[in-house]
């Protein structure tokens, strides 16, 4: 939220249905004194008998081993529950006490909680705090100056970012496009922009940073609507069962990962100069469905997945992700929400968008937070098998007990999608959520492309013979052989979805075929490799990855012909 000096002795009173926030004027207020200590108290979200607040104290005063704030409500507010914080309520009299982690706090120095409150009638702001017995927020006047919410904020937002607007094409994937025979085709298509590690926030190897992106989508924008959209991608301890895409950060390295990176990147998108556009978050692929598919007893589980799931650092990243940049009234976030194939089956369907909400309402963040989810993210599931049914029986066998398919519940992506914002509506998400599905990569045309179901001698020939998707097994994930370009990016194409869109860039790696030594903390992975035989994730198939492949996220000439060539809708 933007900030601007207020007259210390101006209020404003907040009814029920609205949100601010309450301050002091900084220290630096010219011809005002300096107060001993500000507060920030934002009301997230409010509906007829509830809200969410975030607090964020900052201490003017000598440095503190430990602090407790206080206020009062005017009205019948009651704190119902509270994270980051010791909170107790006495009538209208609350105490937040600090926790034993956040009790050092700095001259200068902020710390934050948040909570869940009730009340009827009105929900005014509190006008009075103290820290440790010293008022803050008020400098001899009656009442706390108040800062009324921006216009646009977050209730501001459109249903669809998509709808009505262009979508940012990265200049540096379009030049990587147009240099390879027959790129100029799809050169002008608009593609995420992935900022896997700290150094891309600023531009890593001589390439855009994040500024750069923004002020070149400013560029592209003119007086129309744009869409710019940027993957968040780089949680401690990174993609606990895929060591292509491990990242920099350590299981333990939360606190670098919200500082460093989150931190930074919050800063940049809340700058006014970017109000104008509409910025979309894919945030942290590959992370919570980890945590359920991967852990535990199952024989799929990795034990980098089990240490996450113990320290909880995903689930705490995603909320810190969700809080922070959720902040900022012009950005979407939308959470990954694996593939069909990965999450399809029933024991992981409903266990995924517990876990969803569980990150969504973690350090501070609310569903609120979330704008959306995406599937398929730089995956290869096919959007829509046309030629067989989950209903179909054949030679007395359902479709569901083909080998391909192994019992899931869902085919395809589109199906997936449809039926997981159901679950997740369920689980607590608002009902207006939509979904995007990544379709850089799941074409599948070509002349090996089925036009119909195949032999109905028994359920796997009817199956095999008709399925677009030609992997080895739907968890095959590396750079995946006979795949092609899919759907064009496009804005609300179906029931639920806000946009097809093609977040992984078409063309760049998923991970190096054998070891290379790197420092962008890449590790190698056998279902990389074209000779690999499978593990449990994929039921022991062979990878069907492309051989000669460079570390994840840099250009892979052949991939990028082959995804062209076998594109569906075929390129003209």
């Amino acid at each position: 939220m933007s900030r601007t000096r207020t007259a210390l002795l101006a209020a404003m009173a907040l009814v029920a249905g609205a949100t601010g926030t309450a301050f002091a004027v900084d220290p630096g207020s010219a011809g005002i004194a300096a107060v001993p200590c500000t507060v920030d108290y934002k009301i997230q979200n409010q509906w007829s008998t509830g809200f969410t607040a975030a607090v964020t104290v900052t201490n003017n005063s000598a440095a503190k081993s430990s602090w407790s704030l206080k206020w009062s409500y005017a009205g019948n507010q009651k704190v119902t529950s509270g994270w980051n914080a010791k909170i107790s309520q006495s009538g209208a009299a609350v105490t937040a006490a600090n926790e034993t982690y956040n009790a050092q706090l700095a001259t200068g120095g902020s710390v934050s909680f948040g909570f869940q409150g009730s009340y009827s009638g009105s929900n005014a702001i509190p006008a009075t705090f103290t820290l440790d017995g010293v008022t803050c927020n008020v400098d001899g006047g009656p009442g706390g100056p108040t800062d009324p919410p921006d216009p646009g904020g977050p209730a501001n937002r459109v249903n669809n970012p998509y709808e009505g607007a262009k979508v940012y094409v990265n200049p540096e994937w379009s030049a990587n496009a147009a240099a390879e025979p027959g790129g100029s085709r799809v050169a002008n298509q608009p593609t995420g922009v992935w900022l896997d590690r700290i150094a891309a926030i600023n531009g890593a190897g001589g390439k855009m940073g994040l500024r750069d992106h923004l002020d070149e989508a400013l560029r592209q924008k003119g007086s129309g609507e744009l869409v710019v959209q940027f993957v968040i991608y780089n949680l401690p301890g990174r993609d606990c069962s895929a060591l292509a895409s491990n990242g920099e950060l350590k299981a333990d390295e939360i606190g670098r990962y919200k500082t460093e990176y989150i931190d930074p990147i919050k800063a940049i998108l809340a700058d006014s100069k970017y109000s104008s556009l509409r910025i979309v978050t894919t945030v942290e692929i590959d992370s919570l469905p980890n945590l359920v598919t991967n852990t535990g007893s199952r024989p799929t589980a990795v034990p980098q997945c089990d240490v996450m799931k113990a320290n909880g650092n995903y689930v705490k990243g995603v909320g810190y992700a969700l809080n922070k940049l959720g902040d900022v009234p012009n950005v979407y976030n939308y959470v990954d929400a694996g593939h069909h194939g990965w999450i399809g089956w029933d024991d992981n369907f409903g266990p995924t968008a517990t876990i969803m909400k569980e990150a969504a309402t973690a350090e501070g963040a609310t569903v609120n937070d979330v704008h959306g989810f995406i599937t398929n993210t730089a995956n290869y599931s096919a959007l829509k098998e046309n030629n067989f049914t989950i209903n179909d029986t054949v030679a007395g066998k359902s479709v569901r007990e083909s080998k391909w398919v192994d019992w899931n519940r869902y085919l395809d992506e589109l199906s997936y999608a449809q039926a997981f914002r159901s679950q997740l509506v369920s689980a607590g998400f608002d009902s207006n959520i939509g979904m995007l599905i990544d379709t850089s990569r799941n074409g599948w045309g070509g002349t090996a492309r089925p036009t119909g179901p195949g032999a109905t001698t028994s359920v796997d020939t009817y199956v095999d013979g008709g399925r677009y998707d030609r992997r080895f097994n739907a968890g095959n994930w590396c750079n995946q052989s006979g795949a092609g370009l899919g759907e064009r990016p496009k804005a609300a194409p179906a029931a639920g979805i806000d946009a097809y869109v093609w977040m992984k860039p078409p063309g760049e790696s998923d991970g190096a075929s054998k070891q290379i030594p790197n420092d962008e903390g890449k590790g190698f992975d056998r279902m990389c490799d074209p000779t690999y035989t499978g593990n449990p994730r994929n039921n022991n198939n062979m990878s069907g990855a492309l051989p000669d492949a460079p570390l994840s996220g840099h250009w892979f000439s052949a991939q990028f012909r082959q995804l062209m060539q076998n594109a569906y809708p075929p390129l003209s």
